[in-house]
């Protein structure tokens, strides 16, 4: 009886398979598939996040859009006079508590000097443009590898900052009551501002935080200093900015606490296209290289195994193979 249940043990544990042995080869080979699968997702991913060339058409029609929504949105959202006038007054008392309430001094002294602040009008009310716009332009046809990547800065600024338009209205320097403001394009009888004069009635007259002609300023002050090459180009593209905020604080249009508004939503823009593009927009190839050779390079490196995956295969064969030691 005894023999024969040693048999029966044998036997058993001969017919069973050993699961070190059986388990090597099939671990490997799903090992190797899933990071094959996630190389694939991953290059998915790389080739969507690639820049590629942007067409001329496409992005005039985008440019077009975007600033007609976003005039539409700003304009759209409540004039809540009241609500702008009380954020004006708690803007002040905080400048004024921390000793930087300097608006009112800059826009007297400057609005005595007519030939100066007339240029500040005419400044505020088209640079804003002119500057981004041309700014937009160089990118697409100079640097063409970079131009998504800032213009997802460009765009998610001036995004998010409608934002602060619906939930902080706010009324500039010059609209505030019993304030020793000047509105300057009223005063001198220029065109200025779209949100003064005989434009007042087709633009928001409390959407001054953020400030956008900081945020506009700031990305093609930084973006100039960053690709440029000429010297002097640099040190325009690093005044820009600076002159901006000496313009709308001079002309009463933005407390400077708005210019802090505009570069929180430029940081925003930042740190979004970083996260997308994986890089600053001055760090990518300048030019987009040609789809053909973009979709090679992306198959050859498909194709080609990982270490990882080598060295798997390489145990499942080795786990295949016969020892020569047993034989």
């Amino acid at each position: 009886m005894g023999d024969t249940h040693v048999t029966t043990e044998e036997d058993r544990s001969a017919a069973s398979p050993s699961p070190v042995a059986d388990s090597t080869p099939v671990s490997g080979s799903t090992r190797a598939s899933a990071v094959s699968r996630m190389r694939r997702t991953r290059f998915s991913l790389s080739a969507l996040r690639s820049p590629r060339r942007p067409r001329l058409w496409f992005e005039i029609l985008l440019i077009g859009l975007s600033y007609w929504l976003y005039s539409l949105v700003r304009n759209a959202v409540p004039e809540q006079k009241a609500a702008a006038l009380r954020n004006a007054d708690w803007i002040w008392s905080i400048e004024h508590s921390i000793g930087l309430a300097f608006e009112e001094t800059v826009n007297g002294a400057v609005n005595s000097v007519t030939w100066l602040i007339v240029s500040m009008n005419y400044y505020y009310a088209t640079l804003h443009f002119i500057v981004t716009i041309s700014v937009l332009i160089w990118l697409f046809r100079r640097h063409p590898g970079r131009y998504a990547a800032a213009r997802l800065i460009l765009f998610a600024t001036t995004a998010v900052a409608l934002l602060g338009y619906y939930l902080f209205p706010l009324a500039p320097p010059r609209l505030m009551t019993g304030g020793g403001f000047i509105d300057t394009v009223v005063r001198h009888q220029t065109w200025g501002s779209m949100a003064s004069g005989n434009f007042k009635h087709m633009s928001n007259q409390y959407a001054a935080m953020p400030s956008m002609h900081i945020g506009w300023s700031l990305w093609c002050g930084l973006t100039i200093c960053a690709l440029a090459t000429a010297p002097w180009a640099r040190i325009l593209g690093a005044l820009y900015p600076v002159a901006t905020l000496i313009v709308i604080v001079s002309t009463a249009n933005h407390f400077w606490l708005d210019a802090v508004g505009g570069m929180a939503c430029l940081a925003f823009g930042i740190a979004l296209s970083y996260g997308w593009y994986g890089t600053l927009p001055h760090r990518l190839p300048k030019r987009v290289q040609r789809p053909e050779a973009a979709r090679t390079a992306r198959l050859r490196a498909l194709r080609r195994p990982s270490a990882r995956e080598a060295g798997g295969a390489r145990a499942v064969r080795d786990s295949r193979e016969p020892d020569p030691a047993d034989s």
